[in-house]
């Protein structure tokens, strides 16, 4: 036999053993990732139609930076009610929710002019901070989902997968809610997104379970997650019984005041203070800062996005790389977050550029690092509590959406305080700095917190 028939002869091997174990799991990965991608699509509406609403409900920065942060309020409130509700009804049904209530409440954004100049405002607000409160379960369902269905070696590229859909939303609806907004107007932007949010809850309830639940799992598969570190019982059973309210308090304490946790808080604000600058103000950047047309920006904002996609995925399948060739957890995790945040420092060279595809150039490399470090999720799920992974991962949610609070405000009062973007680059890549630090120094080693029990038990 030479050396193609053995090498064929491997990969069939490998191929048979793939499809012997199933990949189920990754059917899954798929809805979440088809979910993500919409959540942040819903998220990003408003950065998309910002020139035109702007125009339309004469809003300045300032007011237009606390519009942009009605969702994050909500957010950040909805988070622990949000991972409590996981832990006791289950990911299934609470996602299900969440995805047809956001949902209806982005339609329902398309009619607030028919009310009149002076609602039209407050009730945007209103309407914002609505979809932030339905969206608040989606992320913690996001980890305890993978927790449940990937083994330990596969949760960095699952995690790494899900959260690139970030990316992916604004590569595909960020360009085509331009061209919408160009030919027919914003509204019809907030209708369309929201009559396509709650046909994928309807499907989500028909193909979406837990493993063991799940109709077509194979006992191989379900093995092979198990002896990988599967949290299969998440769902029901013990995990899914309500804790009282004194045994919650009682966690969340514990979750607060650890120091790991805290380290993992603030690089996880750090980051999405990244975010949030391009969900929120990156497409007025482009318009008003560098001159382009609303349809060019769409597109232009295309670019970076493309590149903290595959950013993203790169630093998933490296951590997870690591990890096979026995790399502690705590540096599989560390070096793809460390390495990406410093590349995202390089978003404050667009201070010395002129040429407008030279800058969407460097804001790529910046969003690369920033998928390459967003990683959050993963140590998320290596590290919470397994009673509470929910509400483990609404708080860290909390710490983290904080960020979406913070940076359109003050970005907002830069903009209107200097009549320029240049500070706020800064204001942005100092962020990045932080969150290196935060896992440089806060974070020592990365483990799973072992809960302990009520004095009183």
């Amino acid at each position: 036999m030479d050396l193609q028939d053995i090498a064929k002869s491997q990969s069939c091997t490998f191929i048979e053993s793939r499809a012997k174990r199933g990949s189920l799991r990754f059917g899954i990965l798929s809805m979440l990732f088809v979910a993500t991608a919409l959540n942040y699509a819903d998220r990003a509406i408003l950065s998309v139609v910002a020139p035109v609403l702007q125009a339309d409900l004469a809003l300045d920065p300032v007011m237009l930076g606390y519009v942009f942060s009605a969702f994050s309020w909500a957010y950040v409130l909805g988070q622990v009610p949000g991972g409590w509700l996981l832990d006791r009804f289950g990911s299934k049904q609470v996602y299900a929710a969440s995805i047809i209530l956001w949902s209806l409440f982005t339609a329902l954004q398309c009619g607030i002019t028919g009310f009149g100049g002076a609602m039209a405002i407050p009730l945007l607000f209103a309407l914002r901070f609505l979809v932030g409160l339905a969206e608040a379960p989606s992320f913690p369902a996001n980890g305890r989902i993978v927790a449940a269905w990937f083994p330990v070696t596969e949760r960095g590229t699952a995690s790494a997968i899900f959260n690139s859909a970030q990316y992916f939303a604004v590569v595909v609806f960020t360009p085509l809610m331009a061209w919408i907004t160009a030919r027919w107007g914003w509204r019809i932007v907030f209708l369309l997104m929201g009559c396509t949010g709650v046909l994928l809850g309807i499907v989500w309830l028909r193909v979406v379970y837990a493993p063991k639940q799940h109709p077509k799992i194979t006992p191989r598969e379900l093995e092979h997650i198990v002896q990988g570190g599967g949290l299969v019982d998440m769902d029901h059973g013990s995990a899914c019984a309500p804790a009282t309210a004194g045994l919650t308090r009682h966690y969340i304490r514990q979750l607060v005041s650890n120091r790991m946790l805290w380290g993992v808080y603030l690089g996880q604000y750090c980051i999405n203070t990244i975010t949030y600058f391009f969900l929120t103000w990156f497409p007025v950047y482009l318009v008003q800062e560098r001159g382009m047309s609303l349809l060019k920006a769409g597109f232009a904002a295309a670019l970076p996005a493309i590149f903290g996609f595959l950013g993203g995925v790169l630093g998933g399948v490296l951590s997870d790389r690591f990890l096979k060739r026995g790399i502690s957890l705590t540096w599989a995790r560390k070096t793809p977050i460390i390495v990406g945040l410093l590349l995202s420092t390089t978003m404050m060279l667009c201070n010395l550029l002129d040429n407008q595809w030279l800058v969407v150039a460097t804001m790529a490399l910046a969003f690369f690092g920033k998928g390459l470090g967003a990683l959050g999720w993963a140590v998320i799920a290596d590290t919470s509590p397994r009673e509470i992974i929910g509400l483990t991962g609404g708080i860290f949610n909390l710490f983290g959406s904080i960020a979406g609070i913070t940076a359109p405000i003050v970005i907002g009062y830069i903009l209107k305080s200097t009549g320029s973007f240049s500070t706020a680059l800064v204001y942005v890549g100092v962020n990045a700095l932080i969150g290196v630090l935060s896992y440089s120094v806060i974070v020592k080693r990365i483990e799973r917190v072992q809960l302990q029990a009520l004095a009183s038990a």
